[in-house]
């Protein structure tokens, strides 16, 4: 049994319902046409293999066998590290990286973990206002922390969330 518990969608989600499962190696196919689709610099099978092998916390939100989005998170001393939180670019606008978001929350708590953080591209404007309609703040600037196009580098945002 899953960490992470099951979730019904809210009404936005147009009467789907979803809920996790553990991202396994046998998933990893349909994580990374995802992520092939939804990122200019995607995670390889290898990231997803040393995360999985590590013992991350990795789980794949599923309506039926749609895979609707997946996370990946560390946990540490007192708190979690968001790593990767993708929604299907056709599940996108729908509300499910807040149903993920909410489930990893819960999850983080259960752990002991006072803080949630994250990086995300500074370009990503979208994703940084979901993270903070769930709370989040920004802490910090990571300089060229992202690969970007042409063999550049793009700054990330460091995103912290309290959980006591």
């Amino acid at each position: 049994m899953s960490a992470v518990p099951d979730l019904s969608a809210s009404p936005a989600q147009a009467g789907k319902e979803a809920g996790f499962e553990p991202l396994t190696p046998e998933r990893l196919p349909a994580v990374l046409a995802i992520e092939q689709v939804a990122y200019t610099h995607p995670w390889t099978r290898g990231n997803f293999l040393d995360t999985l092998n590590a013992g991350y916390q990795a789980q794949c939100l599923l309506a039926g066998d749609e895979l609707l989005g997946y996370f990946v998170a560390m946990k540490g001393v007192d708190e979690v590290h968001l790593l990767n939180i993708t929604v299907a670019p056709a599940s996108q606008h729908q509300g499910w990286a807040l149903v993920m978001l909410d489930a990893l929350v819960l999850w983080a708590r259960s752990q002991g973990a006072h803080w949630l953080w994250l990086e995300v591209r500074v370009s990503n404007t979208r994703a940084q206002h979901v993270y903070q309609r769930c709370g989040f703040v920004r802490a910090g600037l990571r300089k060229a922390y992202y690969p970007a196009g042409n063999g550049q580098r793009e700054d990330a945002v460091v995103m912290s969330l309290v959980l006591t």
